[in-house]
C-alpha cells in the first residue's frame, strides 16, 4: 500500500521504516526541515537501535516532506503519530492531534477516492471519534464512512527496542469506525502472526492506557514491597522470582530499583488521572502508583546518607542519566530528582551516560560532565541510575557504590554496596 504518516517522532518514524521493511511505500510528515532532510538522506535523526539501518536499507521505500497534501494524494492511508504532551494540570495536550486532523481534512477536501485516517497518537478514550472526527468532517466537507475511512490502532512501542516491538508484536488492535476501515487494516496487518483485537474507537483507546497504568503499577508494586523487604534484609529479586512463576503475573516488569520514567508512563499516568476526575471518579490506585515512583529515587539519597551523611562538598559520581538504556531519552528520568537533590545538600556531581549527556546538560548545564564512565567513579560515592551494559564492565573496587539498578558486579566488587531494595 501507499502510507503516509504524520508526525516523524519515535512512534511515527519506527512504523514508517517497519512498513518500508515490508514493502510499503512511505510519506513522512513533520515540520521540522533538518529532520525531513535527515531522512531522506537515509539516515535516522533519533537515538534508537535499528531504525537507522532500517532507513538507509529502504530508502527507496519511505521518504519525508513538510507538504501534506502531497502526502496525502500519494496515499492510501494516513496515521497520525503526533506526540500528546502533557499539561501542567496532568491533562493531555491535543494541540498536534487537532493540528494534523485539520490540516488533513483540508487535504480530503481535494482528494479524489477514499481515504482512510488512522489515529495511532496515544489519546483518551472519545478523543478519535469526538475529536478528530469532527474535524476531519468539517475541513472537508465529506462524511466518515463514506467518502473516508476513520480507525484507532495503539502503538504499544518501547524505546531502544521499538523495531522489534514493531515487528514483532504481542497484539494487534484495531478500534474502527465502519467495517471498510477494519478491513483495509486487517489487510495491512496481514503478514504479523500475532491476535488482533477488533473493537470501538474508544475501547482501543483505552487498551493503550489500560496497557501503560498496570505496567506502571506492576513496578510501583514491586518497588514498595522492595522498600519492605529492604527493611528485613530480603532479597527483592528472589521474590521477584518466585512471584514470576504465577502464571497469573509473569516476571515482567517486577525489576526493583529507582522507578519508571519516559515519555510515555509518567505522561499517560497522569492524563488517566486527570480524565478520571474530570468524570467524578477518583482514580485512588493510580494516584498511588505515581506517588510511589515519586518517592522511589529519594531512596538512594537516604542509602547514600548512610555513608556519608553530609554530602555539602563530597564529590558525587553518576553513571546513567536516560530513563532507560539504550536511549538518549530524559524524559521523567530517575536521574533527574536525584541530581536535584544532591546540588540541593551541595554536592559536586560527576556525571556520566553513553547517549543522554547533551539531553541532560540542558537541564543541569552547572554539573560536572565526564568524558568516560571512569571518571565517574572518581567520587566519594558513585550512584548506578541506568543499567546501561557498559556499567557492568566496570572495576568498582574499593568504591562505595548505592546501586538504583542491581549491578551484580558492582556488588561484588564495591568496598561498600547499597541496594535500593536489595
Amino acid at each position: 500500500m501507499n502510507l503516509s504518516i504524520i508526525g516523524a517522532g519515535y512512534v511515527g518514524l519506527v512504523t514508517g521504516a517497519c512498513f518500508a521493511k515490508l514493502g510499503h511505500q512511505v510519506i513522512c510528515v513533520d515540520l521540522d526541515e533538518r529532520k525531513i532532510d535527515t531522512i531522506n538522506r537515509g539516515r535516522s535523526p533519533l537515538y534508537e537501535a535499528a531504525l537507522g539501518e532500517l532507513l538507509s536499507t529502504f530508502r527507496d521505500n519511505i521518504e519525508a516532506t513538510t507538504d501534506y497534501d502531497y502526502a496525502l494524494n500519494n496515499s492510501e492511508v494516513t496515521f497520525i503519530c503526533v506526540g500528546t504532551p502533557a499539561q501542567r494540570d496532568g491533562s493531555i495536550d491535543l494541540s498536534h492531534v487537532r493540528a494534523a486532523a485539520e490540516e488533513l481534512g483540508r487535504s480530503l477536501k481535494e482528494k479524489v477516492g477514499w481515504h482512510l485516517v488512522v489515529v495511532k497518537s496515544t489519546v483518551l478514550p472519545g478523543t478519535t471519534q469526538n475529536v478528530v472526527l469532527p474535524l476531519l468532517e468539517q475541513d472537508s466537507g465529506k462524511r466518515a464512512g463514506i467518502d473516508f475511512g476513520l480507525a484507532m490502532n495503539p502503538e504499544f512501542l518501547r524505546e531502544a527496542v521499538s523495531v522489534n516491538d514493531f515487528l514483532n508484536p504481542d497484539r494487534i488492535v484495531i478500534g474502527f469506525y465502519d467495517e471498510r476501515s477494519r478491513d483495509v487494516l486487517r489487510e495491512l496487518y496481514k503478514p504479523f502472526f500475532c491476535p488482533t483485537v477488533e473493537t470501538s474507537l474508544s475501547a482501543a483507546e483505552m487498551i493503550k492506557y489500560a496497557s501503560n497504568a498496570f505496567l506502571a503499577a506492576k513496578i510501583s508494586f514491586i518497588n514498595e514491597l522492595g522498600n519492605l523487604c529492604k527493611r528485613i534484609g530480603v532479597d527483592t529479586y528472589e521474590v521477584a522470582e518466585g512471584l514470576g512463576y504465577d502464571k497469573r503475573i509473569g516476571r515482567a516488569f517486577l525489576d526493583s530499583g529507582i522507578g519508571w520514567g519516559g515519555s510515555c508512563f509518567p505522561k499517560d499516568l497522569h492524563a488517566l488521572i486527570a480524565w478520571a476526575r474530570e468524570l467524578g471518579e477518583a482514580p485512588t490506585l493510580l494516584e498511588q502508583v505515581v506517588a510511589v515512583n515519586e518517592r522511589q529515587p529519594l531512596k538512594l539519597i537516604e542509602l547514600l546518607k548512610r555513608h556519608l551523611p553530609d554530602l555539602n562538598g563530597r564529590t558525587i559520581g553518576v553513571l546513567g542519566l536516560a530513563f532507560k538504556p539504550g536511549t538518549d531519552d530524559v524524559r521523567e528520568s530517575r536521574a533527574i530528582p536525584v541530581v536535584h537533590h544532591l546540588i540541593e545538600e551541595g554536592a559536586v556531581v560527576k556525571a556520566y551516560d553513553p547517549a543522554a549527556m547533551e539531553h541532560f546538560k540542558q537541564l543541569f548545564p552547572g554539573i560536572v560532565y565526564c568524558g568516560t564512565a571512569e571518571e565517574a567513579l572518581l567520587a566519594d560515592a558513585v550512584l548506578i541510575l541506568t543499567n546501561w551494559e557498559q556499567f557492568r564492565a566496570l572495576d568498582y573496587t574499593g568504591k562505595t557504590v548505592i546501586d538504583g539498578r542491581r549491578l551484580e558486579v558492582a556488588r561484588k566488587a564495591a568496598k561498600r554496596y547499597e541496594g535500593v531494595c536489595w
